[in-house]
């Protein structure tokens, strides 16, 4: 560990921590790493993009975004075009998928006008991005909705969005939600913790058994990650009134496995992920099939999932990509570059994943009909 990261605060504050209480669960080193009001990840005022650690794919191409807000709008119609939808983003980052949406969706008649849009963040920095971004030319937020608190309404969760026909957009989102993690070791499952070993350093270690409802045993040492904030997601979109229709984007494995998958980025690399507590980003995969499960038994309907390349594809991302690169001809190696990005079957097509839920009273939406 470098003396940069020795003299980290939160890294102090996690070893005075530990010394008080005992060591932690991961899924509570991660959401300190990651939430911490004075140290965390998320008080950082640059994390995404070329200038921070790590790009997403709206920062990638304008035409992920564009697709994303004419999907938004096609499911506003198969919803009956209700003249009043909340627009809502869990996890905004820069607010870049969503200025691109939205220029996208001006060619929808009438939806921009019945559209308030809702951002889902607490992190402060980026709540200050967004406002940057979706107040450029560029982004027609001006013709979105006007509530009592204008155009755009910031949140720190979905409970506070009005009630009403809601379309949720989720692109790597549940990903930063914290984990457990159980270590299978002498025939039961055991809590996998964060202690401090003799150097001082963060280590990992193995804790008390715990009963949890889960598939069969595995080999000695199989780790199994367990998130809890899906289900408490899942059941504040069940609860709100219909119509509802949400769309997940993110990474990880189409069928249920076992592994490690906590991983950190810091400039764009891969690091350890004790070393750097509080300056590098803290993720770990979204284990679909699970998350079909869990959103069938809040009482939501399910598509999916489908790879991000497929998802993609059936919206006209070549299509859309052709007309962008005719309208500007000296970018379009750049433009053709990116899409190839986004759909690289060994790459972010193939790792990334799309699920939709909806109201249980719903058919399937667009384009998983």
């Amino acid at each position: 560990m470098s003396s940069a990261d020795g003299d980290s605060p939160l890294l102090a504050h996690l070893r005075a921590r530990i010394e008080r209480e005992g060591p932690l669960p991961v899924d509570e080193y991660m959401r300190s790493c990651l939430a911490d009001p004075d140290h965390g990840y998320l008080q950082r005022p640059t994390t995404i993009g070329a200038e921070g650690d790590f790009v997403t794919a709206p920062e990638i191409s304008q035409v992920f975004g564009e697709l994303i807000g004419l999907w938004a709008g096609v499911v506003w119609r198969t919803l009956g075009a209700p003249a009043a939808v909340n627009l809502v983003e869990l996890g905004p980052g820069r607010g870049t998928l969503l200025r691109d949406a939205l220029r996208a969706a001006r060619t929808i008649p009438h939806f921009l006008a019945a559209a308030s849009v809702h951002l889902i963040e607490r992190s402060a920095p980026l709540r200050e991005a967004q406002r940057r971004t979706l107040a450029s030319p560029s982004c027609p937020a001006d013709r979105c909705r006007h509530g009592h608190d204008g155009a755009l309404t910031w949140h720190e969760t979905i409970s506070t969005v009005p009630a009403g026909a809601t379309i949720v957009i989720a692109n790597e989102f549940l990903d930063a939600l914290p984990i457990r993690q159980l270590v299978w070791e002498g025939g039961t499952w055991r809590e996998r913790v964060v202690d401090v070993g003799g150097g001082g350093d963060l280590r990992f270690a193995v804790g008390s058994a715990t009963k949890v409802r889960t598939e069969a045993p595995c080999l000695p040492g199989a780790i199994l990650e367990l998130r809890d904030g899906e289900e408490e997601l899942l059941a504040a979109l069940a609860q709100r009134e219909a119509p509802l229709v949400a769309l997940f984007i993110d990474y990880g494995p189409m069928h249920w496995a076992t592994g490690d998958t906590l991983q950190a980025v810091h400039r764009h690399a891969w690091v350890d992920p004790l070393s750097r507590p509080g300056r590098a980003d803290l993720t770990a995969h979204v284990a679909f099939a699970r998350l079909a499960d869990k959103a069938r038994s809040a009482g939501l309907g399910v598509d999916g999932p489908i790879t991000q390349a497929e998802f993609l594809g059936r919206l006209g991302l070549a299509e859309r990509a052709a007309r962008l690169m005719a309208a500007n001809p000296g970018q379009a190696g750049a433009i053709e570059a990116g899409v190839q990005r986004l759909i690289s079957p060994t790459g972010m097509g193939g790792l990334y994943k799309v699920l939709a839920v909806r109201s249980g009273t719903l058919a399937k939406v667009v384009p998983f009909a």
